[in-house]
């Protein structure tokens, strides 16, 4: 580890194997708990390259305990997080409206790290139950549309890191891997990055493989379609602002869309958007990601028919249904 300090410290990079041995040696529990602090803090003190990206994807996807859902597509709804805003579980939620709305999902989620409550976090206290049995999972797909995959389940090297995160507080490069390393591989996945330095390099990343992706980027800084500003797309169709106007929506104040302050009050925003309760800005926030995630299901569609069918699972309780299916599995 003094090696990879020192490598660090000099402001060098690292090659993809490099970077895969390192992420290998931190899973196998080679390094202690200082040693691995050091190497996450200096680690995110400069920007991760394409190659690093990668070797660290490489190593946890290896490493993973891989998941065989046997159905059709599914996709994944899932950001970075790291942008600091404290919103509330949008992402989570537009998985069951997307869920709700009939298409597969594989939801990859954890505990908040640099963010009060994670999608791990508000599931487990609304009852869910998690688990790595692939039998239990393909159950839940197919009777509840999604299955939730919590991370430190499939993913040893989460587990080993999971207590120095909690204890630094900031986004570290897992924050980066979690949409990359889903077990489930999902054929669909809509992921949402805090900045377009990383958007570009996802960009990059996706277009070698055979995923159908959207990735996205709210240019004030949100790993989502925020609503408070405008956001940019990157798909197999290209690079696109798209502007709150434009998609018939006036732009939010940001504490519209803030989470709750401890894991309950997040819980209760969570149940009031499925409900069908929650305010305005809340729901069309949940909505407007729901439908350029179908939208990447049907990149033929348009981006107001997917928001109908995304409209139409949270009213008609399709959304909530397949929450409360999830839940009793």
């Amino acid at each position: 580890m003094k090696a990879i300090l020192n490598h660090l410290f000099e402001h060098k990079t690292f090659t993809r194997e490099q970077s895969k041995e390192i992420l290998t040696a931190i899973a196998q529990g080679k390094y202690n708990n200082s040693q691995m602090a050091a190497f996450m803090t200096a680690y995110c003190m400069r920007s991760i390259t394409v190659n690093e990206l990668e070797g660290f994807r490489d190593a946890m996807l290896e490493l993973c305990l891989p998941v065989d859902l046997e159905t059709g597509e599914v996709i994944d709804l899932c950001g970075t997080g790291g942008d600091g805003k404290d919103t509330f579980n949008i992402s989570t939620l537009a998985s069951f409206v997307v869920a709700g709305a009939g298409y597969k999902v594989a939801k990859h989620g954890n505990y908040g790290v640099s963010s009060g409550c994670g999608s791990s976090n508000v599931m487990e206290f609304l009852g869910s139950v998690f688990t790595n049995d692939t039998d239990k999972l393909k159950a839940n797909i197919d009777k509840a549309n999604i299955c939730f995959l919590h991370a430190p389940l499939f993913h040893p090297a989460m587990k080993t890191v999971a207590p120095i995160r909690r204890e630094l507080g900031v986004k570290t490069f897992f924050n980066m891997l979690g949409p990359l390393v889903n077990p489930a591989k999902p054929q669909n996945q809509l992921v949402g990055v805090f900045n377009l330095e990383l958007a570009r390099i996802y960009a990059y990343l996706y277009q070698k493989s055979d995923v159908k992706y959207t990735i996205l980027n709210a240019l004030e800084g949100y790993d989502e379609v925020s609503l408070t500003c405008d956001f940019k797309t990157f798909s197999a169709g290209g690079e696109k602002i798209n502007s709150i106007e434009s998609l018939g929506f006036t732009k939010l104040n940001p504490g519209e869309i803030l989470g709750g302050s401890t894991i309950s009050e997040s819980a209760d925003i969570f149940m009031k958007v499925l409900n069908n309760e929650a305010t305005p800005a809340q729901s069309n926030v949940v909505l407007c990601n729901a439908a350029l995630a179908i939208n990447t299901i049907k990149p033929q569609a348009s981006f107001a028919d997917c928001f109908y069918e995304a409209e139409e699972s949270l009213i008609s309780k399709k959304a909530l249904n397949s929450f409360k299916t999830l839940i009793a599995n």
